[in-house]
């Protein structure tokens, strides 16, 4: 591997986006493809990170660096991606339920996504309802992703749901929920397909849905 993609590497999983941003702009253009560069080096730092997160070795102020120095690096590579043909893995479209402003965990789950290859939407944070209906309806994703951080704002998922329902639109898409307050036993009962118990979790459950 390169220098420039080994210090890429290091400089996601440290979390050091100006490094990361001008070390990607480096790797370019020494010639390397930009598909090259996110999957060598981009991607496997912030999974190196995910994983220390996992292991407790990575607090979440150390994992947010890492999101925000992936984001920088992508956002150098990301448009060589569709020049080259990049394959996505599947679409998702994600958000922060009505009444929640959280959105340190939501950018978390948006990097790992897009390390594994999705195709990611972000609505933002206190998303309505309608807005997370309408959306669906518009952009068609693959996965609607569902996060909560307060036990007053679960009830939206449910609502959310009941909606797609209402629309039609509940057998096009698949729904996966995630953040504190939420579980297993809350996705079964409000009729999610999913739920991403931390990032690395719900990225593989994402590419699981996509094989169902």
């Amino acid at each position: 591997m390169s220098d420039a993609l080994t210090k890429l590497k290091q400089a996601v999983l440290e979390g050091d986006d100006a490094t990361a941003a001008a070390t990607a702009q480096q790797a370019l253009a020494e010639g390397l493809k930009g598909l090259d560069i996110v999957n060598s080096a981009i991607v496997p730092g912030i999974q190196a990170a995910g994983q220390l997160w996992k292991e407790n070795q990575y607090f979440l102020p150390d994992v947010v660096m890492s999101a925000e120095a992936f984001s920088a690096a992508m956002a150098v590579v990301q448009p060589t991606l569709t020049a080259e043909g990049a394959r996505h893995t599947g679409r998702v479209l994600i958000g922060t339920v009505a009444g929640d402003m959280h959105t340190l965990g939501k950018s978390i789950v948006i990097a790992m996504l897009q390390g594994a290859g999705f195709e990611v939407t972000d609505l933002g944070v206190d998303v309505p309802v309608k807005t997370f209906l309408d959306q669906t309806a518009e952009l068609k994703p693959d996965i609607l992703g569902a996060g909560c951080y307060m036990s007053t704002t679960m009830l939206s998922i449910k609502d959310i749901i009941a909606g797609l329902q209402e629309r039609g639109l509940r057998n096009q898409v698949k729904v996966m929920v995630g953040g504190v307050p939420t579980s297993q036993e809350f996705a079964d009962e409000v009729g999610a397909d999913a739920w991403g118990k931390d990032a690395l979790d719900a990225t593989a459950k994402a590419r699981q849905l996509m094989r169902r």
